[in-house]
């Protein structure tokens, strides 16, 4: 004969869900589908924006402005500029040799106080070697100074005050 257990009373009479161990073995996967759908529901709810429709554009200027960064031997190593009271702007480049002068070089002045912008200047190399232009008049202020040509850019130069006689890069 086979002996068989007996059940006890109280599992006999209680039904399965008064049981503790069903609702262990259901919490589990309970869990996991709640953590789905609050997941779910926060990405639905809170998508982010294009921040911007020209992003692959915008990418390939970044490009563009790092290779003009990236100082070729060519690149002079600084530069002095003057600014006059009438408004003329005189630079003279420092460690770059004659044949390697640009005919024209683009002075970039922003102010991030000023409301019209940045302004850029076109400076024309003359006969001794230094480049000249013209500017209208510039208030005092902060003054974000930038000196490139077509194939190198020197860094960036930030003046408060009156812009007088400033230096980028290495002018020795």
């Amino acid at each position: 004969m086979t002996a068989r257990a007996m059940p006890t009373p109280d599992s006999a009479t209680t039904p399965w869900y008064r049981q503790r161990w069903p609702w262990f073995l259901i919490a589990g996967p309970a869990l996991v589908v709640v953590a789905a759908l609050v997941t779910a529901w926060i990405a639905a709810s809170g998508a982010d924006p294009v921040l911007a429709e020209d992003y692959y554009k915008r990418g390939l200027l970044v490009n563009r402005t790092i290779a003009a960064q990236a100082a070729p031997t060519a690149a002079p190593s600084g530069a002095t500029l003057r600014f006059g009271a009438d408004g003329t702007v005189r630079a003279r480049l420092a460690g770059a040799t004659e044949v390697e002068l640009p005919p024209t070089l683009r002075l970039k002045l922003a102010s991030p106080s000023a409301a019209s912008g940045a302004r850029t200047v076109v400076l024309v190399r003359g006969a001794d070697g230094e480049y000249a232009g013209r500017v209208d008049a510039l208030p005092p202020g902060r003054w974000i100074v930038t000196l490139e040509a077509d194939a190198w850019r020197l860094p960036t130069t930030v003046v408060s005050g009156a812009l007088a006689d400033v230096r980028l890069g290495s002018t020795e």
